[in-house]
């Protein structure tokens, strides 16, 4: 077996979360602006010769073979054809149910780095079309751009200067509580038919996010942490949450709201990114 080596999963922010429709599928046709954080998972793997695929890291609540990176290796593997293995282990930093992606950003590092370990060299549409079949976040994660994204999330539009978002500040927190995304969808209130908008009036209007009212009527917590963070700013939901967040001017002005927190929360102080760091990593083998 090969020596381990360690690949950064980042977390991502939902700039805004319109919801333009729904398909005959009962999926909800989108538009989002996904962002990246420098709050990340940290994916070992270590390639090993007899095939086998493991999970050498407890992960609470997930069995091995639900995990999404031990999925993920085994989607590759079976559809390169590669008779390589790996041991995987996952140190998670990001929080579970938050609708911050890390299962799905570990499951595209893992995807991406064994592509390179594996020497498979297969193109990233190739690696975003099966990370599809994982999950809807999973393709912009694989493709490491800040973008504008359509459809349940898969169709990718990369933002590059002057379009992509500031790579600013972000303070955000977690309430006690994991938010199914599935009982989100279906509430009857939902919002279903705002009105598409362009990538120049999202950066003109910033946008807002469509789950907000049924999140916050499911879950009070949820409720309650966007109208603490209020107070000191334009406070926002990602995704269907249940983290909520709010820009920074200065990583300063968000550990200075820290301090101020009431019990119940959890909270990280984040750089936002335009660029994955897993395309750091991977340019450097």
């Amino acid at each position: 077996m090969s020596a381990p080596r360690f690949w950064p999963a980042p977390a991502k922010l939902n700039l805004f979360l319109h919801i333009v429709g729904r398909r005959p599928d009962g999926y909800h046709e989108l538009q989002t602006c996904f962002q990246f954080v420098d709050l990340c998972d940290e994916i070992s793997i270590e390639v090993r010769a007899d095939g086998a695929i493991h999970r050498v890291s407890e992960l609470a609540d997930v069995p091995e073979d639900a995990d999404l990176c031990v999925r993920a290796a085994r989607a590759l593997q079976t559809a390169a054809g590669c008779t390589q293995g790996a041991n995987i282990g996952v140190l998670k930093r990001i929080p579970m149910g938050g609708g911050l992606g890390g299962g799905s950003s570990d499951a595209a590092t893992c995807l991406v780095a064994l592509n390179h370990l594996w020497q498979l060299h297969w193109p990233v549409d190739a690696l975003a079309a099966l990370g599809l079949k994982l999950g809807a976040d999973v393709p912009v994660f694989v493709r490491g751009r800040a973008a504008w994204a359509e459809g349940v999330g898969e169709r990718l539009t990369p933002l590059y200067p002057p379009l992509a978002p500031a790579e600013t500040n972000y303070l955000i927190l977690k309430p006690n509580v994991n938010v199914g995304t599935a009982e989100v969808f279906q509430d009857i209130d939902l919002t279903r038919n705002s009105a598409p908008i362009t990538i120049h009036g999202f950066l003109a209007s910033g946008g807002r996010n469509d789950c907000v009212g049924v999140v916050r009527r499911r879950y009070p917590e949820v409720a309650r942490a966007l109208d603490w963070l209020s107070a000191f700013g334009p406070a926002r939901l990602t995704g269907t949450g249940a983290c909520v967040f709010l820009a920074c001017e200065t990583p300063e002005f968000g550990q200075e709201i820290v301090r101020q927190l009431p019990p119940g929360l959890e909270a990280y102080v984040a750089r936002g990114l335009n660029d994955s760091p897993l395309l750091e990593r991977l340019a450097t083998g």
